[in-house]
Protein backbone atom coordinates (compact mmCIF):
# COMPACT_ATOMS: atom_id res chain seq x y z
CA UNK A 1 0.00 0.00 0.00
CA UNK A 2 2.81 2.42 0.91
CA UNK A 3 4.59 1.69 -2.35
CA UNK A 4 1.41 2.45 -4.35
CA UNK A 5 0.96 5.70 -2.42
CA UNK A 6 4.56 6.70 -3.11
CA UNK A 7 4.08 5.96 -6.81
CA UNK A 8 0.92 8.07 -6.82
CA UNK A 9 2.69 11.00 -5.17
CA UNK A 10 5.55 10.76 -7.68
CA UNK A 11 3.16 10.74 -10.63
CA UNK A 12 1.22 13.67 -9.18
CA UNK A 13 4.40 15.66 -8.64
CA UNK A 14 5.43 15.02 -12.26
CA UNK A 15 2.04 16.07 -13.62
CA UNK A 16 1.56 19.09 -11.40
CA UNK A 17 5.09 20.41 -11.27
CA UNK A 18 7.02 19.11 -14.24
CA UNK A 19 4.52 19.43 -17.06
CA UNK A 20 3.77 23.16 -16.88
CA UNK A 21 7.39 24.07 -16.11
CA UNK A 22 8.65 22.03 -19.06
CA UNK A 23 6.10 23.52 -21.42
CA UNK A 24 6.89 27.04 -20.22
CA UNK A 25 10.61 26.43 -20.72
CA UNK A 26 10.02 25.11 -24.23
CA UNK A 27 7.88 28.13 -25.06
CA UNK A 28 10.61 30.51 -23.87
CA UNK A 29 13.17 28.80 -26.10
CA UNK A 30 11.16 29.26 -29.27
CA UNK A 31 9.80 32.72 -28.47
CA UNK A 32 11.04 35.21 -31.03
CA UNK A 33 10.33 38.03 -28.55
CA UNK A 34 7.64 39.53 -30.76
CA UNK A 35 4.97 39.28 -28.06
CA UNK A 36 2.36 42.04 -28.57
CA UNK A 37 2.37 43.46 -25.02
CA UNK A 38 -0.43 45.88 -24.20
CA UNK A 39 -2.27 45.48 -27.51
CA UNK A 40 -5.57 44.01 -26.28
CA UNK A 41 -8.73 45.56 -24.92
CA UNK A 42 -11.30 44.24 -22.46
CA UNK A 43 -8.73 43.03 -19.91
CA UNK A 44 -11.53 42.75 -17.34
CA UNK A 45 -12.48 39.49 -19.08
CA UNK A 46 -9.51 37.88 -17.28
CA UNK A 47 -10.60 38.78 -13.72
CA UNK A 48 -12.44 35.52 -13.02
CA UNK A 49 -15.84 34.58 -11.63
CA UNK A 50 -15.48 33.10 -8.14
CA UNK A 51 -13.33 33.18 -5.02
CA UNK A 52 -12.57 29.48 -5.46
CA UNK A 53 -11.27 30.14 -8.95
CA UNK A 54 -9.25 33.15 -7.75
CA UNK A 55 -7.61 31.01 -5.05
CA UNK A 56 -6.71 28.22 -7.50
CA UNK A 57 -5.90 30.25 -10.63
CA UNK A 58 -6.78 29.02 -14.12
CA UNK A 59 -5.88 25.48 -13.04
CA UNK A 60 -9.38 25.48 -11.51
CA UNK A 61 -10.64 24.83 -15.05
CA UNK A 62 -9.83 21.13 -14.62
CA UNK A 63 -12.18 20.56 -11.66
CA UNK A 64 -14.84 23.28 -11.88
CA UNK A 65 -18.34 21.80 -11.63
CA UNK A 66 -20.44 24.66 -10.28
CA UNK A 67 -22.04 27.78 -11.76
CA UNK A 68 -18.66 29.47 -12.20
CA UNK A 69 -17.92 26.88 -14.91
CA UNK A 70 -19.87 29.22 -17.20
CA UNK A 71 -16.78 31.44 -17.02
CA UNK A 72 -13.82 29.11 -16.37
CA UNK A 73 -14.67 26.09 -18.52
CA UNK A 74 -18.10 25.70 -20.17
CA UNK A 75 -17.66 21.91 -20.13
CA UNK A 76 -17.83 21.93 -16.32
CA UNK A 77 -21.44 23.11 -16.38
CA UNK A 78 -22.45 19.69 -17.73
CA UNK A 79 -21.20 18.12 -14.48
CA UNK A 80 -23.55 20.16 -12.27
CA UNK A 81 -26.03 17.99 -10.37
CA UNK A 82 -28.63 20.71 -9.72
CA UNK A 83 -29.51 24.30 -10.74
CA UNK A 84 -27.67 27.11 -9.02
CA UNK A 85 -26.95 30.82 -8.73
CA UNK A 86 -23.54 32.31 -7.98
CA UNK A 87 -22.72 35.96 -7.26
CA UNK A 88 -19.22 37.36 -6.74
CA UNK A 89 -17.65 40.70 -5.96
CA UNK A 90 -13.95 41.45 -6.40
CA UNK A 91 -12.35 44.35 -4.54
CA UNK A 92 -9.68 45.11 -7.11
CA UNK A 93 -6.76 47.55 -7.17
CA UNK A 94 -7.07 51.37 -7.09
CA UNK A 95 -10.56 51.26 -5.51
CA UNK A 96 -12.10 49.56 -8.53
CA UNK A 97 -14.71 46.80 -8.32
CA UNK A 98 -15.51 43.79 -10.46
CA UNK A 99 -18.80 41.90 -10.11
CA UNK A 100 -19.90 38.60 -11.64
CA UNK A 101 -23.15 36.67 -11.59
CA UNK A 102 -24.35 33.45 -13.19
CA UNK A 103 -27.37 31.13 -13.35
CA UNK A 104 -27.13 27.54 -14.64
CA UNK A 105 -29.67 24.75 -15.21
CA UNK A 106 -28.86 21.08 -15.87
CA UNK A 107 -31.48 19.17 -17.89
CA UNK A 108 -31.98 15.86 -19.71
CA UNK A 109 -31.20 14.00 -16.54
CA UNK A 110 -27.98 15.95 -16.04
CA UNK A 111 -26.58 15.16 -19.48
CA UNK A 112 -26.80 18.80 -20.62
CA UNK A 113 -26.80 22.26 -19.08
CA UNK A 114 -27.47 25.84 -20.09
CA UNK A 115 -26.54 29.06 -18.33
CA UNK A 116 -26.50 32.83 -18.49
CA UNK A 117 -23.81 34.98 -16.93
CA UNK A 118 -22.53 38.54 -16.86
CA UNK A 119 -19.58 40.48 -15.51
CA UNK A 120 -18.93 44.17 -14.94
CA UNK A 121 -15.83 46.18 -14.05
CA UNK A 122 -15.47 49.91 -13.59
CA UNK A 123 -15.38 53.06 -11.51
CA UNK A 124 -17.24 56.38 -11.40
CA UNK A 125 -16.65 60.12 -11.28
CA UNK A 126 -12.87 60.23 -11.50
CA UNK A 127 -11.26 63.69 -12.00
CA UNK A 128 -10.09 64.47 -15.51
CA UNK A 129 -6.51 65.63 -16.05
CA UNK A 130 -4.89 66.80 -19.27
CA UNK A 131 -1.44 67.91 -20.36
CA UNK A 132 -2.66 71.50 -20.59
CA UNK A 133 -4.40 71.33 -17.17
CA UNK A 134 -2.37 68.94 -15.00
CA UNK A 135 -4.24 70.05 -11.85
CA UNK A 136 -7.55 68.98 -13.34
CA UNK A 137 -10.16 70.30 -15.73
CA UNK A 138 -13.00 70.21 -13.22
CA UNK A 139 -14.74 67.49 -15.24
CA UNK A 140 -15.09 63.81 -14.28
CA UNK A 141 -15.31 60.56 -16.21
CA UNK A 142 -16.53 57.02 -15.57
CA UNK A 143 -15.63 53.59 -16.93
CA UNK A 144 -17.98 50.61 -17.29
CA UNK A 145 -16.81 47.40 -18.99
CA UNK A 146 -19.22 44.47 -19.12
CA UNK A 147 -20.08 41.26 -20.91
CA UNK A 148 -23.17 39.06 -21.23
CA UNK A 149 -22.78 35.37 -22.08
CA UNK A 150 -24.89 32.32 -22.90
CA UNK A 151 -23.48 28.81 -22.36
CA UNK A 152 -24.42 25.31 -23.52
CA UNK A 153 -22.64 22.20 -22.23
CA UNK A 154 -23.09 18.47 -22.78
CA UNK A 155 -21.74 15.16 -21.45
CA UNK A 156 -20.82 13.05 -24.47
CA UNK A 157 -19.89 10.07 -22.29
CA UNK A 158 -19.31 9.28 -18.63
CA UNK A 159 -15.74 10.58 -19.05
CA UNK A 160 -15.90 13.46 -21.53
CA UNK A 161 -17.83 16.74 -21.65
CA UNK A 162 -17.61 19.89 -23.77
CA UNK A 163 -19.20 23.32 -23.70
CA UNK A 164 -19.51 26.53 -25.70
CA UNK A 165 -20.12 30.11 -24.60
CA UNK A 166 -21.16 33.01 -26.83
CA UNK A 167 -20.89 36.48 -25.39
CA UNK A 168 -21.14 40.14 -26.19
CA UNK A 169 -18.49 42.49 -24.81
CA UNK A 170 -19.34 46.14 -24.14
CA UNK A 171 -16.73 48.78 -23.28
CA UNK A 172 -17.67 52.30 -22.12
CA UNK A 173 -14.59 54.47 -21.50
CA UNK A 174 -15.77 57.94 -20.62
CA UNK A 175 -17.39 59.36 -23.77
CA UNK A 176 -15.97 56.60 -25.97
CA UNK A 177 -17.51 53.14 -26.39
CA UNK A 178 -16.84 49.92 -28.25
CA UNK A 179 -18.21 46.39 -28.52
CA UNK A 180 -17.20 42.92 -29.69
CA UNK A 181 -18.41 39.35 -29.97
CA UNK A 182 -16.47 36.40 -28.56
CA UNK A 183 -16.72 32.67 -27.83
CA UNK A 184 -15.25 30.36 -25.20
CA UNK A 185 -14.82 26.65 -25.82
CA UNK A 186 -13.83 24.06 -23.25
CA UNK A 187 -13.50 20.32 -22.76
CA UNK A 188 -13.05 18.08 -19.74
CA UNK A 189 -11.82 14.51 -19.61
CA UNK A 190 -11.98 12.64 -16.31
CA UNK A 191 -10.51 9.23 -15.60
CA UNK A 192 -8.44 7.47 -12.92
CA UNK A 193 -4.72 7.10 -12.32
CA UNK A 194 -3.54 4.59 -9.74
CA UNK A 195 -7.20 4.32 -8.66
CA UNK A 196 -7.37 8.05 -7.94
CA UNK A 197 -9.43 10.57 -9.97
CA UNK A 198 -7.56 12.61 -12.57
CA UNK A 199 -9.01 15.33 -14.82
CA UNK A 200 -7.73 17.18 -17.89
CA UNK A 201 -9.16 20.28 -19.53
CA UNK A 202 -8.49 22.27 -22.68
CA UNK A 203 -10.03 25.75 -22.78
CA UNK A 204 -9.84 28.71 -25.15
CA UNK A 205 -11.36 31.98 -23.93
CA UNK A 206 -12.29 35.29 -25.55
CA UNK A 207 -11.76 34.30 -29.16
CA UNK A 208 -13.64 36.89 -31.15
CA UNK A 209 -13.85 40.11 -33.09
CA UNK A 210 -11.79 43.24 -32.49
CA UNK A 211 -13.03 46.25 -30.53
CA UNK A 212 -13.29 49.52 -32.45
CA UNK A 213 -14.08 52.66 -30.46
CA UNK A 214 -16.22 55.66 -31.32
CA UNK A 215 -17.92 58.49 -29.44
CA UNK A 216 -18.06 62.20 -28.71
CA UNK A 217 -14.52 62.32 -27.32
CA UNK A 218 -13.19 61.41 -30.78
CA UNK A 219 -15.20 64.05 -32.64
CA UNK A 220 -13.30 67.19 -33.61
CA UNK A 221 -13.81 70.40 -35.56
CA UNK A 222 -11.24 70.91 -38.31
CA UNK A 223 -10.32 74.51 -39.16
CA UNK A 224 -9.27 75.12 -42.78
CA UNK A 225 -5.72 76.46 -43.02
CA UNK A 226 -5.45 79.71 -45.03
CA UNK A 227 -3.59 79.65 -48.33
CA UNK A 228 -0.16 81.15 -48.01
CA UNK A 229 -0.01 84.73 -49.31
CA UNK A 230 -3.80 85.23 -49.27
CA UNK A 231 -6.06 86.80 -46.71
CA UNK A 232 -7.84 84.23 -44.47
CA UNK A 233 -11.45 83.56 -45.38
CA UNK A 234 -13.85 83.19 -42.45
CA UNK A 235 -15.29 79.65 -42.31
CA UNK A 236 -16.89 77.27 -39.83
CA UNK A 237 -14.86 74.30 -38.60
CA UNK A 238 -15.63 71.14 -40.52
CA UNK A 239 -16.81 68.14 -38.51
CA UNK A 240 -14.41 65.21 -38.30
CA UNK A 241 -13.36 62.37 -36.03
CA UNK A 242 -10.19 60.56 -35.05
CA UNK A 243 -9.79 57.09 -36.49
CA UNK A 244 -8.88 54.58 -33.79
CA UNK A 245 -7.03 51.31 -34.04
CA UNK A 246 -9.03 48.09 -33.63
CA UNK A 247 -7.97 46.20 -30.50
CA UNK A 248 -8.11 42.43 -30.13
CA UNK A 249 -9.66 40.77 -27.09
CA UNK A 250 -7.36 39.01 -24.55
CA UNK A 251 -7.54 35.47 -25.96
CA UNK A 252 -6.08 32.70 -23.77
CA UNK A 253 -5.50 28.99 -24.38
CA UNK A 254 -5.12 26.85 -21.26
CA UNK A 255 -4.28 23.20 -20.63
CA UNK A 256 -5.00 22.12 -17.05
CA UNK A 257 -4.68 18.91 -15.01
CA UNK A 258 -5.92 17.93 -11.54
CA UNK A 259 -5.10 14.81 -9.54
CA UNK A 260 -6.63 13.66 -6.24
CA UNK A 261 -3.89 12.49 -3.91
CA UNK A 262 -6.54 11.63 -1.32
CA UNK A 263 -10.10 10.78 -2.39
CA UNK A 264 -12.20 9.67 0.58
CA UNK A 265 -15.79 10.34 1.57
CA UNK A 266 -14.74 12.80 4.29
CA UNK A 267 -11.43 14.12 2.83
CA UNK A 268 -10.14 15.15 -0.57
CA UNK A 269 -6.68 16.52 -1.39
CA UNK A 270 -6.24 17.72 -4.97
CA UNK A 271 -3.14 18.99 -6.76
CA UNK A 272 -3.68 21.18 -9.82
CA UNK A 273 -1.56 22.77 -12.55
CA UNK A 274 -1.98 24.50 -15.86
CA UNK A 275 -0.01 25.88 -18.78
CA UNK A 276 -1.53 28.97 -20.42
CA UNK A 277 -0.67 30.97 -23.53
CA UNK A 278 -2.27 34.44 -23.82
CA UNK A 279 -2.14 36.53 -26.98
CA UNK A 280 -0.83 39.63 -25.19
CA UNK A 281 2.06 38.33 -23.08
CA UNK A 282 4.36 35.34 -22.77
CA UNK A 283 3.28 31.89 -21.63
CA UNK A 284 2.70 31.20 -17.96
CA UNK A 285 1.65 28.46 -15.59
CA UNK A 286 -0.23 27.84 -12.34
CA UNK A 287 0.32 25.33 -9.55
CA UNK A 288 -2.22 24.95 -6.76
CA UNK A 289 -3.83 22.68 -4.21
CA UNK A 290 -7.16 22.25 -2.47
CA UNK A 291 -8.08 20.40 0.72
CA UNK A 292 -11.82 19.66 0.96
CA UNK A 293 -13.72 18.23 3.94
CA UNK A 294 -17.24 17.10 2.95
CA UNK A 295 -19.80 16.45 5.69
CA UNK A 296 -17.53 17.64 8.48
CA UNK A 297 -18.09 15.60 11.62
CA UNK A 298 -21.06 13.89 9.99
CA UNK A 299 -22.91 17.23 9.69
CA UNK A 300 -24.30 19.02 6.63
CA UNK A 301 -21.39 21.47 6.60
CA UNK A 302 -18.56 21.27 4.06
CA UNK A 303 -15.24 23.10 4.26
CA UNK A 304 -12.23 23.72 2.03
CA UNK A 305 -8.88 25.55 2.04
CA UNK A 306 -6.96 26.44 -1.11
CA UNK A 307 -3.84 28.06 -2.43
CA UNK A 308 -1.94 28.63 -5.68
CA UNK A 309 0.87 30.47 -7.40
CA UNK A 310 0.38 31.93 -10.89
CA UNK A 311 3.50 32.64 -12.91
CA UNK A 312 3.37 35.21 -15.69
CA UNK A 313 6.02 37.27 -17.44
CA UNK A 314 4.95 40.25 -15.32
CA UNK A 315 6.09 38.30 -12.24
CA UNK A 316 9.69 38.22 -13.43
CA UNK A 317 10.77 41.62 -14.68
CA UNK A 318 14.33 42.87 -14.79
CA UNK A 319 16.08 43.18 -11.44
CA UNK A 320 16.44 46.70 -10.06
CA UNK A 321 19.46 46.83 -7.76
CA UNK A 322 18.51 47.74 -4.20
CA UNK A 323 14.81 47.99 -5.03
CA UNK A 324 11.95 46.40 -3.13
CA UNK A 325 10.33 45.75 -6.52
CA UNK A 326 12.34 42.55 -6.86
CA UNK A 327 10.70 41.04 -3.77
CA UNK A 328 7.25 42.32 -4.73
CA UNK A 329 7.48 40.70 -8.18
CA UNK A 330 8.46 37.38 -6.64
CA UNK A 331 5.31 37.22 -4.51
CA UNK A 332 2.96 38.48 -7.22
CA UNK A 333 0.48 35.78 -8.23
CA UNK A 334 0.24 34.18 -4.79
CA UNK A 335 -3.32 33.39 -3.72
CA UNK A 336 -5.04 31.73 -0.76
CA UNK A 337 -8.65 31.13 0.17
CA UNK A 338 -11.28 28.92 1.67
CA UNK A 339 -14.97 28.14 1.68
CA UNK A 340 -17.82 26.89 3.81
CA UNK A 341 -21.15 25.48 2.61
CA UNK A 342 -24.27 23.91 4.04
CA UNK A 343 -25.85 21.10 2.01
CA UNK A 344 -29.08 19.12 2.26
CA UNK A 345 -30.76 16.80 -0.25
CA UNK A 346 -32.60 19.73 -1.87
CA UNK A 347 -30.66 22.87 -0.93
CA UNK A 348 -27.10 24.22 -0.87
CA UNK A 349 -25.81 27.51 0.50
CA UNK A 350 -22.15 28.46 0.16
CA UNK A 351 -19.65 31.23 0.88
CA UNK A 352 -16.07 31.45 -0.44
CA UNK A 353 -13.25 33.92 0.04
CA UNK A 354 -9.91 34.45 -1.71
CA UNK A 355 -6.94 36.74 -1.15
CA UNK A 356 -4.67 37.39 -4.12
CA UNK A 357 -1.45 39.37 -4.14
CA UNK A 358 -0.84 41.68 -7.10
CA UNK A 359 2.76 42.69 -6.41
CA UNK A 360 3.38 46.44 -6.22
CA UNK A 361 -0.37 47.00 -6.74
CA UNK A 362 -1.12 45.39 -3.37
CA UNK A 363 -3.55 42.67 -2.31
CA UNK A 364 -7.09 42.06 -3.54
CA UNK A 365 -10.12 40.31 -2.04
CA UNK A 366 -12.69 38.09 -3.76
CA UNK A 367 -16.05 37.15 -2.17
CA UNK A 368 -18.56 34.63 -3.55
CA UNK A 369 -22.06 33.60 -2.48
CA UNK A 370 -23.83 30.61 -4.04
CA UNK A 371 -27.22 28.94 -3.81
CA UNK A 372 -28.26 25.58 -5.28
CA UNK A 373 -31.54 23.71 -5.26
Amino acid sequence: MKRHTAHGLALAALLVGGLPAALAAQASEINADNTPYGTTSGEFLLLGASARGAALGNAFQAIVNDVSALYYNPAGAAMMESPGVLISTYSYVANTTYSWGGLAFPFSGGARAVGIHLGNFGFKDQPEYTVELPDGTGATYSVSESYLGLTYAENFSDRFSAGLTMKGVFDQLGEVSGSAFAVDFGTNFHSALNNHPIKFSFVIQNLGTNVTYSGDALNVGIVREPIEGENPVPSNPQPGSYRTKAFALPTTFTVAVAYDIIAKEDTRWTLLADFNQPNNTKAGYVVGTEFAFPRMGGSNFNGAVRGSYSYASANSGQDVTGSQLNEEQGYQGTAFGGGLSYTTESFNLGFDYAWKYMGILGSTNFFTFSIGW
